[in-house]
């Protein structure tokens, strides 16, 4: 297990986790292992993605030309994001957890993901806990995930727009997230299901990487009758902040492919 300082703007003062997945697990998700706050050039080093892809030549080529391919293989998932945006290894999965329990090895996540891409990984560094070492955070992030256990699309789409601000941006005040209504939604390729989005106002910013922030989340049923999930969350309010429309765009290329036979 190995705890990484990414995928949001709140990272020393949040607990956000992930893992390698080694094994075959029946979701796309894993426990998390105690929260860092160590300098990191990136979820995994991964850098501009453009010359080290961990994803590269595997999977189905990208629907918008000149943008990247995102490939979840354990779900036969996959996005297209822009070209400057960075993918993480496809066995990576992780999320957030309260704050509370950052150093607990056993506690659930609030909300996750599986085989991300970040936007700007680096956007912001800080030494929030002084302890000469800087703490960097992607300006957005976006992946893919199974949901075992969810009863409806339209619950998985609700909870975790709302779960991904406040994990990542309003810790531990959830008044400060306002989730708006579940609609429906089908992406260019067919896929229906249902689509939310959250923002938050008045977040605590003591912090030089603190912010508001920003996610929308479409739960649809896989080929297989299961419920799967594609989610997006960024800073809000500032001046590098993703626009709507290109969220939008995203979200459109998600779609389901064959897996290669292993």
């Amino acid at each position: 297990m190995i705890a990484l300082t990414a995928a949001g703007a709140v990272v020393v003062a949040a607990g956000v986790t992930g893992a390698l997945l080694l094994g075959g697990g029946k979701d796309d998700t894993a426990k998390p292992g105690p929260a860092e706050s160590g300098s990191a050039p990136g979820p995994s080093g991964s850098g501009s993605g453009s010359a080290d892809n961990p994803r590269a030549g595997t999977g189905p080529g990208p629907t918008v030309p000149g943008w990247k391919v995102v490939v979840n293989p354990k779900r036969g998932i996959a996005f297209d994001v822009p070209p400057e945006w960075s993918l993480e290894s496809r066995d990576w999965a992780g999320g957030y957890v309260e704050d509370e329990d950052a150093d607990d090895e056993s506690a659930p996540f609030l909300v996750a993901y599986a085989a991300p891409a970040y936007l700007k990984e680096q956007w912001c560094g800080s030494d929030e806990d002084k302890d000469g070492t800087k703490d960097y955070v992607p300006l957005a992030a976006a992946g893919t995930r199974g949901n075992k256990g969810a009863k409806s699309t339209e619950q998985v789409a609700r909870n975790d727009a709302t779960m991904w601000v406040y994990g990542a941006y309003t810790q531990p005040d959830k008044k400060k997230v306002t989730t708006g209504p579940v609609e429906s939604y089908t992406t260019r390729s067919g896929l229906k299901g249902s689509l939310a989005s959250a923002t938050s106002t008045g977040a605590d910013q003591q912090g030089a990487c603190d912010s508001d922030g920003k996610a929308t989340v479409f739960a649809f049923e896989d080929s297989a009758g299961k419920i799967a999930s594609w989610s997006f969350h960024g800073a809000k309010g500032v001046r590098e902040e993703l626009p709507d429309a290109t969220v939008r765009k995203i979200l459109s290329t998600v779609r389901e492919y064959e897996m290669p036979e292993s």
